[in-house]
């Protein structure tokens, strides 16, 4: 099974909702085989299946002012916050062609970006009973998916800039009272997406559990 690559910039949530969902066909339909995007997002404040409204602590005023938008999805989860300083990452695989297991795609996910984290020297971990990548007591990645006909769409966000943690005090993230950290944060540096992107692809295509996935054109 080939991968083709699709690396979208910054753009808006509806924008790399709509790829997503023009993919998921394409792969469904047998014109595509899978795809893996990565993008960033303008502020956006979006609601998983299971979101409860009141995890988001403004009102609709305060977040229109602050030109942050919000959307309801079907990704699993709940509430979750998406900006420019976060690296997203949404593959639309057809797991019908790799393991049909649910909790098998999200620990690879996590192992992913365990991965990732550990080549910048940042040491982080996983919980038991909850999706997402932890640093210390701080929360650094998340995860919400949606599955259908055993293709994936939706994935996980990472956090990269410092100066972009402030919005998630708007929220309670992924409906818990936790604090997100990022990677400039831990590291006291700067880090360039660039190549945060570079070591992700390498791991997506060599040490990951899909690194028997070929790429594409």
């Amino acid at each position: 099974m080939q991968f083709k690559l699709f690396d979208l910039g910054i753009l808006d949530f509806q924008s790399a909702w709509d790829i997503q969902r023009e993919l998921f066909t394409k792969v469904k339909q047998g014109e595509l085989s899978s795809a893996l995007l990565l993008c960033r997002h303008n502020p956006v404040i979006t609601l998983g299946r299971t979101a409860r409204p009141e995890n988001i602590l403004t009102s609709s005023e305060q977040l229109e002012q602050l030109k942050i938008s919000t959307l309801k999805i079907e990704r699993g989860g709940d509430v979750t916050y998406h900006g420019p300083g976060q690296l997203c990452v949404y593959p639309v695989i057809n797991l019908n062609y790799l393991k049909k297991d649910i909790n098998w795609y999200l620990r690879s996910l996590e192992s992913l970006l365990l991965g990732v984290l550990a080549e910048f020297g940042i040491e982080a971990e996983t919980r038991n009973g909850l999706t997402g990548i932890w640093a210390g007591t701080n929360k650094i990645a998340s995860i919400g998916i949606a599955i259908k006909n055993w293709i994936t769409f939706h994935g996980v966000s990472l956090n990269v800039k410092k100066n972009d943690l402030t919005n998630f005090s708007l929220i309670r993230p992924c409906g818990l009272d936790i604090i997100m950290t990022s990677m400039e944060t831990l590291l006291r540096e700067e880090v360039m997406f660039e190549r945060v992107k570079e070591i992700l692809i390498r791991r997506w295509y060599e040490t990951s559990n899909f690194a028997g996935i070929g790429r594409g054109n």
